[in-house]
């Protein structure tokens, strides 16, 4: 038997069958380049969901982290360590916010976000007790705790886990009208992603997020953006908000701020909102440890110099022209920013997946119809034109 055939057959049968991956294992990697484990090599267009903005084992987070490795990983938040301030105050100046709530997962920073939203309206907005609602959107992906399935609109996600944890009201993605309806003064948050991923690379039409701004201005709601993926360089601006000039008073920040090496991810805000939290009333023993503080430090200082915001901007330019010229009868409709696309297809997109694997490009499906590309920012122009060469090739074979 192949060794990959090896390998899946004990993945099958000893681990819950929650994903379906492709029909390949993977045994090494480097920039944008994956191996499996029989030694063929693949083009990597999913870039991990885009915890790995940066490439594969990138080696200035590597070395970060082998020095980290070599000093101390682990102390809990019991006592402080020497790269935690210095952490918190690098991503807050980034994100020019006054404070940082790290955690390790995305979805324990969204669960995070909505504490916070939570809290901050009953101790500063004074909102009654247990009364607080936040609102998010229809399509929404943010993680899938049994908080957040709660609000998800996606079946698969949300099917079979009830009861449902209530104080969530949800309005058509893009709809300011609807937003503006179920606001009250009661609303405590509004939670956003920029461009919604998991449903397939939707990016809101023009002016959206600055009437969702706009709208929790007046109502005295926190605007919460969820940039998990849309963040840190994916889309051509350090945020998806950028794009509209939007500061969201929350944001919410996981994937690459953690470089592919570790799960790194937090809250970010103004003193006036974090400021709620008192010793004892949140906290993760992992989040905030000294090798995650380590290498998002070096995420921060690599964003900072504008250098992948603007490969996001130019190669992404020329992703969407690529796309945009595959013909009708194939792609019904290309969505996205930057080094990030949903391509909408005809038919199903799982096919069209394995054909690309078999060709040596892997990429992944979402929603039965999409097919989602999203190379690591550090991808050449040739690399790129390659994978949609073969891009080409799978949807015409």
């Amino acid at each position: 038997m192949r060794p990959t055939d090896q390998l899946r057959a004990l993945s099958d049968r000893h681990s819950a069958h929650n994903y379906h991956p492709l029909p390949i294992v993977v045994a090494e990697a480097e920039g944008v380049w994956l191996t499996d484990v029989e030694g063929r090599r693949y083009l990597d267009m999913l870039a991990a969901y885009s915890a790995v903005n940066f490439g594969h084992r990138n080696p200035r987070l590597t070395e970060a982290a082998k020095r980290q490795m070599d000093r101390v990983t682990l102390v809990s938040r019991a006592f402080d360590h020497d790269n935690f301030g210095p952490f918190a105050a690098e991503l807050a100046e980034l994100c020019g916010k006054d404070m940082v709530l790290p955690m390790n997962s995305g979805a324990e920073g969204v669960e995070t976000a909505i504490k916070t939203a939570r809290k901050w309206g009953y101790e500063v907005k004074g909102v009654p007790a247990d009364r607080a609602n936040i609102i998010t959107f229809e399509g929404n992906f943010h993680g899938r705790t049994t908080t957040i399935i709660s609000f998800s609109t996606d079946p698969d996600a949300k099917d079979s886990y009830g009861p449902y944890t209530p104080g969530f009201r949800t309005v058509p993605y893009g709809d300011a009208a609807a937003l503006r309806a179920a606001m009250d003064g009661s609303t405590v948050g509004v939670l956003i992603e920029p461009i919604q991923g998991e449903a397939g690379v939707k990016v809101p039409p023009p002016g959206f997020l600055r009437e969702v701004r706009d709208l929790c201005s007046a109502n005295g709601t926190l605007m919460i953006a969820d940039e998990i993926q849309t963040g840190l360089g994916r889309t051509g601006d350090t945020f998806a908000c950028d794009h509209e000039d939007v500061v969201p008073d929350v944001y919410v920040l996981g994937k690459a701020l953690g470089g592919g090496i570790m799960p790194v991810s937090a809250v970010v805000a103004d003193a006036d909102v974090l400021g709620v939290f008192r010793p004892g009333q949140h906290g993760s023993t992992f989040g905030g440890n000294p090798l995650a503080c380590a290498i998002a430090r070096e995420v921060v200082a690599m964003i900072k110099t504008g250098e992948y915001q603007e490969r996001s901007r130019r190669l992404g330019a020329h992703l969407h022209q690529r796309l945009a010229e595959l013909p009708g009868d194939l792609v019904r409709e290309v969505r996205g920013r930057g080094l990030w696309a949903g391509v909408e297809l005809h038919g199903k997109a799982r096919p069209v997946s394995e054909r690309l694997m078999d060709l040596g490009v892997l990429a992944k499906e979402t929603h039965e119809t999409t097919l989602r590309l999203a190379p690591s920012l550090i991808i050449e122009k040739t690399d790129l034109d390659w994978a949609l060469d073969q891009l080409e090739a799978a949807l015409k074979s």
